[in-house]
């Protein structure tokens, strides 16, 4: 896959299991390049190919048999909750076993919940008339209006160019990203807006080693800072919108930017000073860098449009409690206004592909699946077993609970690469673990919510990190990123301890 610069569609996370369907595809192109030669070999590899499937297929299966089994043998569950329950393993299976989309997936053991009874049909319509779903249409647009205009890129541009130095190019480019979660709902999104910019500094210095320091540096403060602002990822809003289901709270743009804003900016600045120390020495970081100046033009009237409707929107999320205007709200009237005709930047059919309509199906059906759990009292069974088997109901160390929080959060990544199918599956274990040891639920959330964030192991974690490995030419490999995990996943754990001893929990997020 080839990334162009003019590439600005923004991608939704549940296309993440996608990408290994991908690489196989390659695997047997190779396979059919080499098999050209030899006749035999051809004659294998298509037998192999025959029966490939069933290799694949073995795991899942297996584990599904296992879940179907499982969920019969309680005798104290329901059958609604039973139903609930496999149909809850069954997506979470096929999210981490298999290549099948991720909105796939949820779409369609959601509707064999409602089918077989499980829930009920009003739920789907329900969940699609959620201000989550509404909320994500409206930024999609907003993001698709910034990213059209050029005025994301503009901006960058604008603060890279005064930059004379390596160092200081990587440290201004991770300045310039952070604030970018709060306009574009998508890290993909960001990496589209990032890479003419990456493409301009590699021309510019030439250097293998500081391309690809580049290239890991723009996907990584991506990622980390994501949790800067609650309309960063739709998993945010999954989350929040399972807090306000189970638990009966909410996190406000303006708590989410407080609890978060500090700590995304310390995570992506040390990140940024962890890439630059592993992969560049001092004379790399120090050698001068003239970055390429693209004609400056005076600020277009559609960015103007654009720049002004965006500071409103972030005004009034800031200031919700005031006016009473929910963020959802706020989002639809900035989309309308920058689709309006003869006033907006964007063609309405435009603002609707900008929209990752995949993602928005995604999120509907992992509400329902979700709200399931919860009505049925499935979810409630599974934590209280899981509870008395491991005995951690008993322990009282606060320390301990926050850092098996930090490390579930953290790695669930490896198992699971759908950030928005980890929230989903996370979450509501999550707040009923905190429930059970009457801990607080904004709290839970939020710091789990920081680990489902980071996603820093392997490319196929995230389409942002395969974007800028699959440009052309050079840019990091695989084993570049495993090694930059090893130094960063511990450093993130550590973070996640000082920042609640320090801070979190003296503004509302005490355990």
């Amino acid at each position: 896959m080839k990334v162009s610069p003019s590439d600005k569609s923004v991608a939704a996370e549940p296309h993440q299991a996608s990408l290994w369907a991908r690489f196989d595809a390659r695997r047997l192109q190779r396979d059919s390049a080499s098999s050209a030669h030899s006749p035999d070999t051809a004659k294998n590899t298509t037998s192999a190919r025959k029966f490939r499937w069933v290799v694949e297929a073995a795991m899942p299966l297996a584990l599904i048999t296992i879940a179907g089994i499982a969920v019969l043998l309680p005798g104290s569950l329901s059958t609604p909750a039973r139903l609930a329950l496999f149909a809850f393993l069954l997506a979470t299976i096929l999210w981490s076993t298999t290549s099948i989309s991720a909105d796939y997936v949820a779409l369609t053991t959601m509707l064999l919940l409602v089918l077989t009874g499980g829930s009920p049909q009003e739920q789907l319509f329900d969940a699609l008339a959620s201000d989550v779903i509404w909320l994500m249409i409206g930024s999609f647009v907003l993001g698709g209006a910034v990213q059209k205009t050029g005025l994301a890129a503009r901006l960058t541009q604008l603060v890279v160019a005064r930059a004379r130095t390596v160092a200081g190019v990587f440290w201004l480019l991770t300045t310039v990203l952070i604030p970018l979660s709060f306009l574009i709902p998508s890290t993909s999104g960001r990496a589209a807006v990032a890479i003419p910019v990456f493409r301009g500094l590699a021309q510019a210095t030439g250097d293998r080693r500081i391309i690809r320091a580049l290239a890991l540096l723009i996907p990584t403060v991506i990622l980390v800072s994501t949790i800067v602002a609650l309309v960063g990822s739709g998993s945010h809003l999954i989350a929040n919108d399972l807090l306000q289901q189970i638990a009966n709270q909410q996190i406000s743009f303006t708590q989410w930017a407080m609890y978060g804003l500090p700590f995304g900016s310390v995570a992506s600045y040390l990140s940024c000073w962890v890439i630059m120390r592993l992969f560049l020495d001092q004379q790399q970081l120090s050698q001068p860098l003239l970055v390429p100046q693209t004609k400056r033009n005076p600020f277009s009237q559609a960015e103007w449009k654009t720049l002004i409707v965006v500071l409103a929107m972030v005004a009034l999320w800031l200031t919700e409690r005031w006016h009473g205007f929910e963020i959802a709200t706020v989002t639809v009237v900035g989309a309308v206004l920058l689709t309006l005709p003869g006033v907006g930047v964007l063609k309405w059919k435009d603002g609707l592909k900008a929209v990752s309509w995949n993602l928005i199906i995604f999120v509907g059906a992992a509400l329902v699946l979700g709200r399931s759990l919860i009505e049925t009292g499935a979810a409630k069974w599974i934590i209280d077993q899981v509870f008395t088997i491991s005995g951690i109901v008993g322990t009282e160390s606060r320390p301990l609970i926050l850092v098996l929080l930090a490390f579930i959060s953290l790695t669930s990544h490896l198992y699971m690469t759908s950030h928005t199918a980890r929230a989903a599956a996370l979450v509501p274990a999550l707040l009923y673990l905190g429930s059970s040891l009457q801990l607080n639920s904004i709290a839970v959330v939020f710091i789990g919510t920081v680990g489902m964030d980071y996603c820093l192991t392997f490319p196929v974690s995230s389409k942002a990190l395969l974007m800028f490995q699959e440009l052309e030419g050079e840019t990091y490999q695989s084993a570049d990123l495993l090694r930059l995990s090893a130094v960063l996943m511990p450093v993130h754990l550590g973070l996640i301890v000082l920042f609640y001893f320090g801070y979190w929990q003296w503004v509302g997020l005490a355990l």
